[in-house]
């Protein structure tokens, strides 16, 4: 089962669930290969206004904490009389923190920054966290060393304490409150449990040194980031599928396959750690190795551009469980699709994937893709498939 904890079995059950839509099989998408042309023009296009020169940057958590040309990481950082290893932990503290709060946040939740600017979605849980972070909260000495992501605090999070931070509440409820705060509880304790990759006592930036320890001639292959990640963090997810007492996380069940992973939020982290890792010195090999991350933005473009076709037209109504078939075939028919789409952007682009890996396809890309093609179509710019997330999955 530990071929499951990997990139390689996400890519392969994914096309796998592929190859039976080109033959009619499945029972809730039709695929219509002809429309994925018009895809690929779109996010072509979306690609060369967002980044003229093809200049674009690997989609990460990063790019988030950049708000109308501000980047507040940057601005940060500048301050910071710290070496390179511990720029290196403090961004890891950071990445690792603001991904696992970034499932989807609803439709109605807003965060209104220091500035007084009002941000939603990923941008407003980016900023959020982001602010949450530079105060210490996270952290287990907040005024002598704030910028940390520490065993003990992390395990100490409550609802009421991160509502407080994101602003959330009745009038503006987020999604998932509880459940992104029992994850950060778990991340504390997943700490503690995993010494040889966090440390004693446990920090999520400790992990920056185990990986800059497997690099080989200053270069580590990103199957060794996504790897640690599962690893050390594997015990965090709630409880769903297990095989042999290891917990498979965002795993799920699919008729036609059986089982089949996603690790959505894994592969996002990993993404995100490659920008720390290279900072440091460190070269980041073999990226497309990981997969595209099958979450609504790059899902939704694939059925508002006419790609996949519901075959129940209630799938465009009703409110989904994560673990639902349907949404299993969608997730997956994603990610198979976007290695198809990313060769498409490619030609268009006159890119090479050397040079243009799924990342850049992605943040160019696909994602503000999604996004644009969203808001076109629904008020407020919604998914076309609605799912109902607990904060850990989306």
């Amino acid at each position: 089962m530990g071929w499951l904890l990997s990139a390689d079995a996400v890519r392969r059950r994914a096309h796998a669930i592929l190859a039976k839509a080109e033959r009619g099989d499945l029972a809730h998408f039709e695929l219509r290969p002809d429309r994925l042309l018009d895809a690929a023009a779109l996010v072509a296009a979306v690609t060369r206004e967002s980044y003229p020169d093809l200049d674009v940057p690997y989609h990460s958590r990063w790019r988030h904490f950049v708000v109308e040309g501000e980047d507040r990481w940057a601005a940060l950082a500048a301050g910071l009389t710290v070496d390179g290893d511990e720029i290196a932990r403090i961004r890891f503290d950071l990445a690792v923190t603001s991904v696992l709060l970034d499932a989807g946040a609803g439709d109605r939740w807003r965060y209104r920054d220091a500035t007084g600017l009002e941000l939603a979605r990923s941008e407003g849980l980016a900023i959020a966290s982001f602010d949450l972070f530079r105060s210490g909260g996270f952290a287990d000495a907040p005024v002598h060393a704030p910028l940390r992501a520490d065993a003990a605090t992390l395990s100490t999070m409550t609802g009421t304490a991160l509502a407080r931070s994101f602003q959330a509440g009745p009038d503006n409820p987020l999604v998932g409150l509880e459940g992104r705060a029992a994850l950060l509880r778990r991340l504390g304790s997943a700490l503690t449990a995993a010494p040889d990759l966090f440390g004693t006592p446990g920090r999520v930036g400790n992990l920056y040194d185990t990986l800059k320890a497997q690099a080989t001639d200053g270069t580590l292959p990103a199957s060794a980031i996504l790897g640690a990640v599962l690893r050390g963090l594997g015990p965090i997810w709630p409880g769903r599928i297990e095989r042999g007492g290891v917990n498979l996380g965002d795993t799920w069940s699919h008729s036609a396959v059986g089982l089949v992973p996603f690790h959505k939020l894994s592969q996002w982290l990993s993404y995100s750690l490659v920008e720390p890792l290279e900072g440091a010195g460190i070269a980041v090999t073999g990226l497309d190795r990981l997969t595209g991350l099958p979450e609504y933005r790059n899902g939704g473009l694939l059925v508002d551009s006419g790609v996949l076709v519901p075959k129940d037209p209630r799938l465009l109504i009703d409110e989904l469980e994560v673990g639902d078939e349907a949404v299993v075939e969608w997730r997956a028919l994603t990610v198979a699709l976007l290695d198809r789409l990313a060769d498409e952007v490619r030609a268009r682009l006159g890119v090479p994937a050397e040079s243009f890996p799924l990342a850049k396809v992605l943040q160019g890309g696909t994602w503000t893709a999604g996004r644009r093609i969203a808001r076109e179509r629904r008020p407020g710019g919604g998914p076309p498939i609605r799912i109902r997330s607990d904060g850990t999955v989306f």
